[in-house]
């Protein structure tokens, strides 16, 4: 039995074997498939099954030892092979059914991406975004149908892209021109979050970011979300973490969807409820942060049970029951508790004055 898209099989026909094109979603396929061990069974698919393709999704499902793979050059190759690029100079990044924003962190000055396209459509959509955030001057060269009788390499800048009738098998490379771009640092400007002031402002949230101490692969309880700056800081550490935030206000929950698509982490969940009863089905922490609600009868509690062994939590209040409330936590638990003030030069008249903000009170315990 053969399984491949309907273009692989297309392109491999005629085939003896009975032959089994992917169903949508593509996982459906995949009890069929593990039901055959021990019988022949071959999965086609183009270029490195192992990078942004089907073999890792197989590797695990099926021990490495019960199948034999034999890649070829990934698109990624190929474009660097016609563009005279280094590949490890390059990030490399799919949009193949992935939302459009996910590139946004990767826009940075000089950069050189390689992009997987979604289909013909996405080279314009990928200038269109550019454009509008400032990286008009950048360069992007289409390579189509690599390797095979229709390929075509052509290009154009973001500012009037106008490349018409791509082939759907695409890659996309894009050179990064201009200013700007997100700075890679926590503490991103508060300007560039939407929120009605409830925001965790942006010395507070390098603080706080440092004190959730992300590592590779971990989950984060952002509660109490309110424009969901620390949720989307943590995602934008490392594209491995990921998080989910929680918040009590509709219109606010809907807000930090708007905010992380903007800054590029469009797979931020978001639980609109009030804490701690909407944590109850959420998966396991790595970290929780609490920046609003922190004073609720048993919620402080609540995400430390949740917390899983070694994980941090890091709650911030400003109000004088909040404050109550860490001061009770670290008489129970430990950790450690500290005081932390921000002041800002504003004009005085002619002149200029400092403006204090009001004091964070920061609780910062990790479970045993």
């Amino acid at each position: 039995m053969v399984w491949g898209g309907r273009r692989h099989l297309a392109l491999a026909a005629p085939l003896a074997a009975e032959t089994r094109a992917w169903p949508s979603p593509i996982h459906a396929a995949y009890p069929e498939i593990l039901a055959r061990r021990g019988r022949p069974t071959c999965i086609l698919a183009t270029g490195d099954p192992f990078h942004y393709g089907i073999g890792a999704e197989i590797a695990r499902l099926v021990p490495a030892g019960a199948f034999r793979a034999y890649p070829q050059p990934s698109a990624f190759s190929l474009a660097c092979a016609r563009l005279g690029w280094s590949l490890p100079d390059c990030a490399c990044l799919t949009l193949h059914g992935r939302a459009l924003p996910r590139i946004v962190p990767h826009l940075q000055p000089g950069a050189r991406l390689l992009v997987l396209s979604w289909d013909g459509t996405t080279p314009g959509q990928v200038a269109a975004l550019l454009a509008a955030r400032g990286f008009g001057a950048s360069r992007l060269t289409v390579l189509e149908a690599m390797g095979g009788p229709r390929e075509r390499v052509r290009a154009g800048l973001a500012e009037g892209f106008d490349l018409a009738a791509i082939d759907p098998l695409n890659t996309l490379a894009v050179e990064v021109v201009g200013r700007g771009g997100l700075p890679l640092a926590p503490g991103l400007p508060d300007a560039l979050f939407e929120n009605d002031g409830q925001l965790t402002k942006a010395e507070i949230r390098a603080v706080t970011l440092a004190a959730l101490a992300p590592r590779r692969g971990e989950w984060l309880w952002d509660v109490g979300g309110g424009a969901g700056s620390v949720a989307i800081e943590w995602m934008l550490r490392h594209p491995s973490l990921q998080a989910v935030a929680v918040e009590a206000r509709a219109e606010r929950a809907a807000r930090i969807a708007r905010n992380a698509a903007a800054l590029g982490v469009p797979d931020l969940a978001v639980v609109t409820g009030r804490a701690p009863a909407a944590l109850a089905d959420l998966p396991p922490p790595d970290a929780v942060f609490v920046g609003g609600g922190v004073s609720e009868p048993g919620l402080i509690e609540a995400v430390c049970a949740a917390l899983r062994p070694g994980g941090r939590c890091v709650a911030n209040a400003v109000t004088l029951e909040g404050e109550a409330a860490l001061l009770a936590a670290f008489a129970a638990r430990g950790g450690a508790l500290r005081r932390l003030s921000v002041a800002r030069a504003d004009p005085v008249g002619g002149l200029h004055g400092w403006r204090a903000a009001m004091p964070v009170t920061q609780w910062v315990w990790s479970c045993p």
